[in-house]
């Protein structure tokens, strides 16, 4: 029965038990959980979902393990940016699925990552993450940029370890319509799943987990913004929900932006530039993809209507 433990930290006083839990349990969702008949238990005692908690509270949870997925290994292209024997750090092109979903089981980072790592999800047996051999975090299909990759059960768990502890420092890069009031500032607030449109989030004043985006302004284009985005929590769709909110949404971007009648056809224009995380070594290293392709046509065209 696999099981994940932890010291709850500051901030999280009465929460409940599997809200806390949620994406630390081995990445698994609030539903995943629930499905796979976890026990609960604070400071060695057995407690209920709902059970309240206290930063510095022992908190252990045990479960079933997830039934067997069969993902096959696909010759994908990757571009590595950097790789040892415990990680693969790649640039993942916008468009490309990080794991196999409903509607894209084929050509997937994951399926990339078998082919090219033979062996790699033999060595995730028997662990909790063996349903995502080497799956650390995850981009939205149409983010492009870095992305980081275990190659084994021990090294993962580092690795997402700093992910939930939020040490690890993420830059982005993105182009909105409009310059937002400020040249630099925070954006805070609650993001929950919007109820009118389940593929939505939206932010709200008391319901759903606390959000924090840092931004500053890098330049103004004439009507849009190149922004640098560095977010502090890590909730889906964050980047693009917040940046709607101030009223500038990501360029490109066909659930929380409008069609932009001077570039039409743009991909979303949000870019995972830089990662800072120190991998199993010990050794605190910075990863960058270069401006992906769609970013310099757009640069260029700005430039040339100028």
């Amino acid at each position: 029965m696999p099981e994940w433990s932890g010291i709850v930290g500051e901030g999280f006083d009465g929460s409940r038990v599997d809200s806390y839990l949620t994406g630390q349990a081995a990445g698994l969702t609030r539903s995943q959980l629930q499905q796979r008949n976890p026990l609960f238990f604070v400071n060695d005692r057995q407690v209920k979902a709902s059970h309240r908690l206290r930063a510095g509270d022992r908190l252990l949870v045990r479960y079933d393990s997830p039934p067997a997925v069969e993902v096959s290994a696909e010759q994908t292209p990757l571009d590595i940016l950097y790789e040892d024997e415990s990680v693969i750090v790649l640039n993942k092109p916008a468009g490309m699925v990080v794991h196999p979903a409903h509607g894209n089981f084929h050509g997937t980072l994951m399926q990339g990552l078998l082919y090219y790592l033979a062996g790699l999800d033999r060595r995730f047996e028997g662990s909790p993450y063996h349903d995502r051999p080497g799956i650390v975090h995850r981009l939205d299909k149409d983010t492009s940029g870095v992305l980081i990759a275990a190659k084994n059960p021990e090294a993962l768990e580092q690795l997402a370890g700093q992910f939930r502890a939020r040490t690890t420092k993420k830059v982005y890069l993105a182009v909105v319509k409009g310059v937002p009031r400020n040249r630099r500032g925070v954006i805070d607030g609650n993001i929950r799943r919007d109820p009118a449109h389940r593929k939505r989030f939206e932010v709200s004043e008391n319901r759903g987990k606390p959000s924090r985006t840092r931004y500053r302004v890098v330049r103004e284009l004439g009507g849009y913004s190149l922004l640098e985005l560095r977010p502090v929590t890590g909730r889906t769709h964050q980047l693009r929900v917040h940046l709607k909110h101030i009223g500038t949404p990501v360029l490109g971007d066909p659930i929380y932006g409008r069609r932009d009648t001077n570039f039409p056809d743009l991909e979303l224009m949000l870019h995972a530039y830089r990662l800072t995380i120190t991998t199993p070594d010990g050794i605190t290293r910075t990863y960058r993809a270069p401006l992906p392709e769609r970013f310099r046509r757009f640069l260029a065209a700005v430039r040339s209507k100028r």
